[in-house]
Formats: C-alpha cells, sequence, structure tokens
C-alpha cells in the first residue's frame, strides 16, 4: 500500500489503446478469446472498482504519512521519505514498517483506511455489468476487508461478490509478490485458466498472467500516480497485459456482448 511504484514499473515495455468501445483493433475478438471460459472475475478494489478521478486513494496514502510520523516520532516530511522508500524496497509501506520497526499492522491499517467516502458515487451501471457476469465474482486486494466492505457498499455493489481477499487473509503478503496470488486460487478453488483478473497497476498482472488468468488493466487519464504517465508512454501493451480499459463498466458491457454472440460455424 502507498508511493511511488518502483522504478522498473515506470520502465515497463510499452499497451497500446484499450481494445474496448473503438480503441485497438479487433476488439471483439480479444474479448471473445479472452473471456468465453472466464467462470470466475477476480476485481481489485482501489482505483479498479471506482474510478481514479475520485482520489480516494490520496486520502489513504495522507494517513499513512501522518501515522508513520506519529509512530516513529519523525517529521511529517521525513514519515513521506520513508513512506515512499519502504514501497519501493518492499511492495507496500506496510511491510516495510512491519520488517524494519516490527510494527503490528492492526493500527496502522486501521488508521489509513479511516477515510472520507462522500467522493465515491454510487455506480448501478457497474452493478448492473458486474451481476451479469456468468460465474463468481470476488475481490483480492492489498488493502483490508472492512475497507474493501465499505466503498463496496458505497458504490453499490458489495452484495454482488461471493467474497473478499484482502492483506489479513494473505497474512500480510502483498501483490505483486507470487504467494498470495497462489493462495487465493487455492483458497478459493479457482482454475486460474478460466478465471480473469482486473487490476489498475500493470505490476500487479504480471503473476496472474504467468499463472493463466487473463489480464484487464484498468488505467485512466487522471494522474494520481506515476504508473500512471508510464503507461501513457507505452506503445503496445506488455506481454502481461492482454486487455486495457479507462472505462470498467463499458468495457465489462463489451465482454458481455460479445460472450454472448453465439460463435460463427
Amino acid at each position: 500500500m502507498g508511493g511511488t511504484p518502483a522504478a522498473g514499473v515506470l520502465q515497463s515495455p510499452p499497451p497500446s489503446p484499450s481494445p474496448t468501445r473503438g480503441e485497438g483493433s479487433a476488439p471483439s475478438q480479444r474479448h471473445r478469446t479472452g473471456f468465453d471460459a472466464t467462470q470466475a472475475w477476480v476485481f481489485d478494489l482501489d482505483n479498479t472498482l471506482y474510478p481514479a478521478e475520485c482520489n480516494l486513494f490520496a486520502q489513504v496514502d495522507q494517513r499513512m504519512g501522518e501515522f508513520i510520523a506519529s509512530f516513529l516520532g519523525v517529521p511529517f516530511p521525513y514519515a513521506r521519505h520513508l513512506q515512499k522508500s519502504y514501497y519501493r524496497q518492499f511492495g507496500t509501506t506496510l511491510s516495510g514498517l512491519m520488517k524494519v520497526h516490527k510494527m503490528r499492522p492492526e493500527p496502522f491499517l486501521d488508521y489509513v483506511h479511516d477515510i472520507d467516502l462522500a467522493v465515491v458515487p454510487e455506480h448501478p451501471e457497474l452493478g448492473e455489468a458486474i451481476k451479469a457476469l456468468p460465474g463468481r465474482r470476488l475481490i483480492f486486494t492489498n488493502g483490508t476487508r472492512a475497507h474493501a466492505e465499505r466503498v463496496a457498499a458505497k458504490l453499490g455493489i458489495l452484495h454482488l461478490f461471493e467474497d473478499i481477499y484482502d492483506i489479513v487473509a494473505s497474512e500480510y503478503v502483498p501483490k505483486p509478490q507470487a504467494e498470495p496470488y497462489r493462495q487465493f486460487l487455492k483458497l478459493h478453488g479457482v482454475d486460474p485458466k478460466a478465471a480473469a483478473m482486473f487490476e489498475d497497476m500493470p505490476h500487479n498482472l504480471e503473476v496472474p498472467h504467468q499463472l493463466g488468468l487473463t489480464t484487464v488493466l484498468v488505467h485512466s487519464s487522471y494522474v494520481d500516480h506515476p504508473v500512471q504517465i508510464g503507461i501513457r508512454n507505452w506503445q503496445k501493451p506488455p506481454e502481461h497485459v492482454h486487455h486495457m480499459t479507462e472505462n470498467l463498466t463499458e468495457f465489462l458491457g463489451d465482454v458481455l456482448s460479445t460472450i454472448a454472440t453465439p460463435k460463427s460455424a
């Protein structure tokens, strides 16, 4: 959780325009080959199920710095420096605090997720699209279950999900490390070759690609994270990004229309 992505993320090989709503070539064929067999739909939470334009994660980011400053008794600018450094070195700020300072995770998670959800709108159109997906629907987040439940409830979609796999369930091992993905698949009995994963961070799709899931990058023209600047410079998708979209609701609508269309004989 939190901070600036590792430099390698910004230097990833370049994704092409989104294959949805006329961006890119042969969108229906790409959807058909990617989703015909999908029976488990796995969604990240932050900046994936709600649009990055909400800038909700900025509140979490700010509160991480506040917590570190208080916990370590250091000035806020230095706390922010540690926050970003731990993100780059350990994958999440939380992991760095636990490993370097032997910090208990619960107070940190409770504090950083105590945020104002007024900026998150209810989204009935997204709810209808998710409800129509064939098979199972799950949330896989580096945040907590309580945070995911609050946000999904505010969106009006919580009831549509079978379960939430959070940072506590992964024993505080975050994405993009491989272990939580494997544990998630085993715990929920998900066949990776019949599953799709939706994420806003491209490096979090590398392991799903390796495991056989169909991957979808939900990105935004709204820049609230340096990785989005890197995505803008891509010339074509890296191998681990199978699909891209700036509008999850429209993308799911396109997917539903293509998988419902009988294939030609």
